[in-house]
């Protein structure tokens, strides 16, 4: 949906979660050789300033990273909070695919994807010097059939659409879906709101029935959930992690909640599915 803008939500408790997987699963991928290919399906801008107007608006931020001591969290949040650092300096906080090509190594790969036509240039504007990078204006549920199986690599793909539309959640499971059957051994991310928790429910309904393995669901909440309207959780369901990443986000989830919401927070890591 087009009316869809990350820089109302940057730095938010969403993006806390959905980054410190994306590092810690970069980093272990980085431990081969091996080329990666990294796909960002909703891209965005690339990169957010935590003081302009839209990012005011909403004050997520200070709900989130602006909340957070990150000295005090595990050793396994450090390379996330290392590359963070730089940003906050300069009251900036970075996208996923910022982050990505901040990690990634010169053979590696990125392919990212955006259709808003005020991000989508911003977008291809931040990285028109980097060859490692090609950016489409396209929707990236529709990218993955033609970009896996990866030749000779092996593919990270982070699937985070704006969830504005209920069908982006059955989208989502689609998407996946036909990206699982062409690759079954790439690395799935997809961040998820808590807003309505049976859409999310649903959407893991319909990748357990597609016949998806070793799935997993990491979940950070700042409240029960409700029918009101707003965000109270968000999570991501990784499909082939890392075998590290769990005891990771054992760690680092509760340690995020104990400072973000110590009386009516909760986090969860469980497998949804087995290998």
């Amino acid at each position: 949906m087009l009316s869809y803008r990350h820089a109302f939500h940057a730095g938010n408790h969403g993006d806390v979660i959905k980054h410190l997987v994306l590092v810690n699963v970069l980093e272990y991928l980085l431990r081969k050789e091996a080329p990666v290919l990294y796909i960002d399906t909703h891209a965005g801008a690339g990169n957010y300033h935590l003081d302009n107007a839209q990012a005011r608006k909403t004050g997520e931020a200070a709900e989130g990273i602006s909340a957070l001591d990150l000295a005090a969290l595990p050793q396994s949040a450090e390379s996330y909070t290392n590359l963070i650092h730089g940003y906050l300096r300069q009251r900036q906080y970075p996208g996923s695919p910022r982050i990505a090509a901040d990690i990634l190594r010169r053979g590696d790969k990125l392919r990212l994807f955006e259709l808003h036509p005020t991000d989508e240039p911003a977008l291809t504007r931040l990285f028109q010097r980097d060859r490692r990078v090609k950016v489409d204006r396209s929707n990236g549920f529709d990218s993955l059939k033609a970009l896996l199986p990866a030749k000779n690599q092996r593919a990270l793909v982070l699937i985070d659409p704006s969830y504005e539309l209920k069908s982006d959640y059955d989208d989502v499971a689609n998407s996946v879906l036909l990206g699982y059957q062409r690759m079954p051994n790439c690395l799935f991310l997809i961040w998820y709101p808590v807003v309505q928790r049976k859409l999310v429910n649903r959407m893991i309904r319909g990748l357990e029935k597609g016949g998806v393995r070793d799935l997993w669901q990491l979940e950070l909440g700042l409240e029960e959930d409700s029918d009101d309207y707003g965000m109270t959780a968000s999570g991501m369901l990784v499909i082939n992690p890392p075998w590290v990443l769990a005891d990771q986000m054992r760690a680092l989830l509760p340690a995020i909640q104990q400072q973000l919401a110590p009386e009516n927070g909760f986090s969860q890591v469980k497998q949804l599915v087995p290998e």
